[in-house]
């Protein structure tokens, strides 16, 4: 029987054209070092020209690159509209200047907006729920560093946390006229509310104005929170603290971005760092 001469002849070509074919490429992006990389935790944002500060890094199953700041820093109403579910924001699409950023970023998703599409329901989720998201343009990825500035970390997601546990976060408000002195701030769990939505805390130096947003690791370098409200009662001078695995639970599950994940610093957690 004779063979047939096109069955080789076609399993080469085959063999030819995955030669050829480029590997798939990581979802993983290539972080910037971390002494040297000018978009981090930390940095200032703006939002039709309200500032605060970014909070964690994530990517999502694309490779693309988000950084978080409070929901509330694109609200348009007065300063005590806090419950997500009536409060009114800007809408995503919005531009967001990021400091250290070439081409600026895009506000994706904003926990107000998403609840209030949502109908939610539950008060201590509209109360408490206050992370958003902005999209960095590609120009500007190769340009972040996942970690907290003078803490290092974070080394994952945190639990819940006890009345007296120590807390790390760092802060860039313009009301401090650039002294980064004042930035790095440790301080106590004073209690946890809102069915676990929230931490009170207190800072050695407390959250002010343009601090919202901002990062909160805990005792191990874990991500906690995010910087939500500054108290004036009844414990004046404490910061509320959004818990970052339920605000990122609820983006996971109502975003429409696919393997979000909130990213790891690659610089090891140090709680000693101001000691």
């Amino acid at each position: 029987m004779p063979s047939n001469p096109i069955r080789p002849l076609v399993l080469a070509a085959v063999l030819a054209v995955c030669a050829l074919a480029p590997a798939t490429a990581s979802a993983e992006p290539a972080w910037a070092p971390a002494a040297s990389a000018p978009i981090h935790p930390g940095v200032q944002t703006f939002t039709d020209g309200a500032q605060c500060t970014s909070n964690f890094v994530f990517t999502d199953g694309q490779g693309v690159v988000y950084l978080g700041q409070a929901a509330h820093c694109s609200g348009t109403g007065s300063s005590t509209d806090t419950d997500g579910c009536t409060s009114a924001s800007l809408p995503t699409g919005t531009p967001v200047q990021v400091t250290g950023a070439d081409k600026g970023g895009t506000l994706v998703y904003n926990s107000w907006l998403t609840m209030q599409a949502r109908h939610e329901s539950d008060p201590d989720t509209c109360a408490y729920n206050d992370l958003a998201l902005i999209r960095l343009d590609p120009a500007d990825a190769g340009k972040v560093n996942p970690s907290i500035p003078v803490f290092g970390g974070p080394t994952g997601i945190g639990g819940p946390s006890t009345t007296g546990a120590k807390v790390y976060s760092y802060g860039n408000s313009e009301l401090r006229g650039g002294i980064t002195q004042l930035s790095p701030k440790r301080g106590l769990v004073v209690q946890t509310e809102g069915n676990g939505w929230s931490r009170t805390v207190y800072t050695l130096t407390p959250g002010i104005p343009g601090d919202s947003g901002s990062a909160f690791i805990d005792g191990s370098g874990a991500a906690i929170g995010v910087l939500s409200t500054v108290a004036i009662a009844p414990l004046a001078g404490s910061n509320g603290v959004g818990d970052i695995a339920r605000e990122l639970a609820y983006a996971q599950s109502h975003s429409g971005i696919p393997g979000l994940t909130l990213v790891n610093g690659t610089q090891p957690f140090n709680g000693n760092a101001l000691l």
